[in-house]
């Protein structure tokens, strides 16, 4: 089992803690090691009164269990008070917990001044002066836990509770703002929203319900939060009945409303209101940067287009006026499967090496293919296509896509939701046709950049509008060197490829239905060009970074002649550097169909060696398991695999183990990586579930399938290790 959660050295102070979940609280905090300042006015519910019994009932409770405690018969309003009893007693103050509080119930309309202020006092007020008074001796000590109790009531409002609904929901905007002022600190701030039976829910609930209820049952929540190894902060939860839950802002995507030189009018919110109001997309903004910031970039963007596009009117230059054309916002959704769809798309197959991390989402070292950054841009791209370009009269069934480059600033999260926008970076006349350069920066959902793609489009028939020939905007290509290839890899394409590839997002009929293609000067469909792409980009990075996606940096290349599906793909790569040069064939014809090609790899550096954790309970495991396999001659014989067992606690990797039963007779276990070569089989699980899995208290199938166990490397091997935990009874 875990160690409990203890509190010994701390000491914590609990307004209102002569009764209900104030006294849960109290009495479960001193249970568990902490000195307690029981701070309770002794009033009525409505604040009127004062007495020292219900604090000193408590007090003696603690005390009479061996714990340690103080009273204090303060108001919340004089929280310098409440806070100097902790200092003067124990000498330091850890944790507040902000419980304090009356009821004044009127409907609004009846509600006086007095109502209203007394409520604002004793809950907003008071948690306000008591957190401020404890603040700069949590600051000095480095820690500090902070509850502030919020309610339902705050949360959805309540008929005949307008005074303590604003009071409450006001504590847990308190809440997120102490959150972010005390990180640096070491303070945590959570908010709770409670339910359960006390002298405030009298008034709002059954008595059979408040029974029902139980203090005790939020207690444990209030602990966990204001625990050492607890780093929650700037949460609100509501708590009842046992049960907890977190609760966070969801807001629609929303509609731009403005236009280019258009006025925003009732009319046009009228319009756009079901859109406004649909959650079906919706977004979790976390702080006021994430919530803003967005819309000054949209406004910044429209009021620059505005400018530019009338620029370019007033010059009457169609490159120019193209030049305005930009996309913002477009947002790309996708999960592990979508990330498996991709690789199948682009060739990976179950008969290659090192499948799994592509096609299998449980895979411990799950990744995504770093090709697979093209299809957010591309779906930005696929939007844009549809909305035309100011100047230029273009017919998107006459759309080829002439270059491709892409780069990676990170790797691709394995799910989530990518933004990306688009601007028209430049236009050439190439005569025959137009070639258009479009810019895509893709953002996480933390507005970091993840991938920079560039897209080189030709519009046949869309020439000779007087625009430049070339671009300095435009990211070259490089011929391949004159020698020999340093290494050749072909795949052939399965005659569905193009329908597979497709599902992506491109929906071109170019590439699935003969007739359209026939309008396209095409016997049959042909592959799509970032298919190719992408089973070139593999064959690199397969065989100059032994499928390390990590190592990816960025890849450029030219479309040069259309592939059709079913035929052979030849990749030709030559290495200099980091700069791995290639060109692509079609090897049934020769024909090259990528050249100019490059991907740039990143350097990489030794791995950082695993640190040797002490008190974990594996240890022992590994240790008695060292000594019993050598009293198993035969065992290694019938195992012959290494695996390696990667050992995590609180979140980290603490240690690593190796049990060799390939390198000699006997096998031999030992803790740290392989001592030659790499593991056939490697599993990583916490501790606590490696101890289980060894006694035999945790099915190592369902560990898998919960995702309690990762296994990477020949997954297979893992079944024998039944033969390993047979010695479960000895160890």
């Amino acid at each position: 089992m875990a160690e409990p959660l203890r509190f010994d050295g701390k000491v914590v102070l609990v307004t209102g803690a002569g009764n209900g979940l104030g006294k849960a609280y109290a009495l479960a905090f001193a249970e568990r090691g902490a000195s307690v300042v029981v701070n309770d006015l002794g009033g009525s519910i409505s604040g009127s009164g004062k007495s020292s019994k219900a604090a000193d009932e408590v007090v003696h409770e603690i005390i009479t269990k061996g714990g340690k405690a103080v009273a204090n018969y303060d108001s919340v309003e004089n929280g310098e008070k409440i806070v100097q009893t902790a200092l003067e007693k124990f000498g330091r103050i850890d944790i507040v917990v902000n419980n304090a509080g009356i009821l004044r119930d009127k409907s609004f309309a009846r509600i006086s001044d007095e109502d209203w202020d007394i409520i604002h006092r004793v809950h907003l007020r008071g948690s306000f002066l008591v957190t401020r008074a404890a603040w700069p001796h949590m600051r000095d000590q480095g820690f500090g836990r902070i509850i502030l109790v919020s309610s339902s009531a705050g949360i959805y409002g309540n008929f005949g509770q307008a005074n303590y609904s604003a009071a409450k929901l006001g504590l847990a905007g308190l809440s997120s703002t102490l959150s972010i002022e005390g990180k640096k600190y070491g303070i945590n701030c959570n908010c709770v929203a409670p339910m359960a039976g006390s002298r405030l829910t009298e008034t709002v609930m059954p008595k059979e319900i408040r029974d029902a209820l139980k203090p005790e049952y939020v207690a444990p929540v209030v602990l966990y939060l204001c625990h050492n190894s607890c780093q929650e902060t700037g949460g609100l939860f509501e708590v009842g009945a046992g049960w907890v839950g977190k609760l966070r802002w969801q807001r629609t995507e929303g509609v731009f409303l403005r236009e280019k030189n258009k006025a925003v009018t009732p009319e046009t919110v009228r319009d756009n209101w079901d859109r406004v109001t649909d959650f079906s997309n919706p977004t979790y903004p976390t702080s006021t940067r994430e919530s803003s910031a967005f819309m000054v970039e949209l406004a910044n963007s429209m009021d620059q287009e505005e400018r530019e596009a009338q620029a370019a009117a007033d010059l009457k230059d169609p490159v120019a006026l193209a030049k305005t054309f930009k996309l913002q916002g477009v947002k790309y959704t996708y999960t592990e499967k979508e990330a498996v769809l991709y690789a199948l798309s682009v060739g990976t197959s179950t008969t290659q090496p090192d499948y799994l991390k592509f096609l299998f989402e449980l895979s411990e070292d799950f990744t995504i293919l770093p090709t697979f950054g093209v299809i957010p841009a591309f779906a930005c791209l696929y939007s844009a296509t549809g909305k035309g370009v100011p100047g230029l009269t273009l017919d998107p069934t006459k759309l080829l896509h002439g270059e491709q480059y892409l780069e990676l600033f990170k790797p691709i999260p394995r799910s989530g939701t990518l933004t990306s926008k688009l601007w028209l970076c430049d236009v050439m006349d190439k005569k025959s046709g137009a070639v258009l350069l479009y810019n895509v920066e893709t953002y996480d959902e933390n507005n970091d950049k993840v991938a920079f793609n560039q897209f080189s489009t030709f519009y046949v028939g869309a020439g000779n509008f007087g625009g430049p020939k070339t671009s300095t905007e435009t990211i070259p290509i490089i011929e391949v060197p004159s020698r020999a290839p340093d290494s050749v890899m072909q795949e052939k394409t399965s005659v569905d490829q193009a329908a597979l590839y497709r599902l992506n997002g491109d929906k071109n009929p170019l590439h699935i239905d003969p007739s359209f293609a026939a309008m396209g000067g095409f016997k049959t469909p042909i592959l799509h060009g970032l298919c190719s792409f992408g089973y070139a980009v593999r064959h690199v990075m397969a065989t100059f970074a032994n499928n390390d996606m990590s190592r990816f940096k960025a890849v450029k290349v030219r479309f040069a002649k259309p592939v059709l599906p079913g035929q052979t793909l030849l990749t030709e790569m030559w290495k200099e550097g980091s700069r791995i040069h290639f060109q692509t064939k079609v090897a049934e014809t020769g024909s090259v169909c990528i050249t100019g090609a490059y991907v740039d790899l990143l350097n990489t550096t030794e791995p950082k060696p695993i640190p040797k954790a002490t008190n974990l309970k594996s240890q022992a495991v590994f240790e008695q398991m060292a000594s019993q396999i050598k009293n198993n001659p035969g065992l290694a014989a019938k195992i012959n695999a290494v695996f390696q067992w990667n050992i995590t606690k609180d979140g980290a990797q603490a240690t690593s183990w190796v049990v060799d039963m390939k390198s000699s007779p006997t096998g031999e276990v030992y803790e740290g990586t392989p001592r030659a070569g790499k593991a056939d089989c490697t599993l990583t699980l916490t501790d606590d579930n490696f101890v289980d899995l060894v006694s035999g208290k945790l099915d190592a199938q369902k560990a898998f399938l919960g995702g309690k166990l990762k296994l990477s490397g020949n997954i297979m091997l893992a079944q024998k290790l039944g033969d390993l935990f047979a010695m479960k009874s000895k160890i």
